[in-house]
């Protein structure tokens, strides 16, 4: 079994690529690093945004006795009261 165990850990050196370049980034790399970065980063932003909305809203209605998933009802009495904010409302 020794000559199995030799031939599977001996290195193969001269396959593969080797030189000067081999394993250096190139700055496209980088670059889609950061595009992705800023990405999860804008999708996050908009998540708390579109959560805090959402729990602002949960809690006026269980606080008021409205349905949370009647929308107009709840609109009118967040314009009553004066807390409703239409400049929220995202296409998202």
């Amino acid at each position: 079994m020794q000559p199995t165990l030799y031939v599977l850990a001996q290195s193969t050196a001269s396959d593969g690529p080797m030189g000067p370049e081999f394993g250096k980034a190139s700055p496209i790399g980088l670059l889609v690093l950061a595009l992705m970065g800023v990405a999860v980063l804008t999708a996050g932003w908009f998540f708390h945004r579109r959560y805090s909305r959402f729990r602002r809203r949960q809690l006026f209605a269980q606080d008021h006795g409205i349905d949370p998933f009647d929308q107009e009802a709840l609109d009118a009495a967040m314009k009553d009261a004066g807390i409703y904010d239409n400049s929220k409302k995202f296409i998202f």
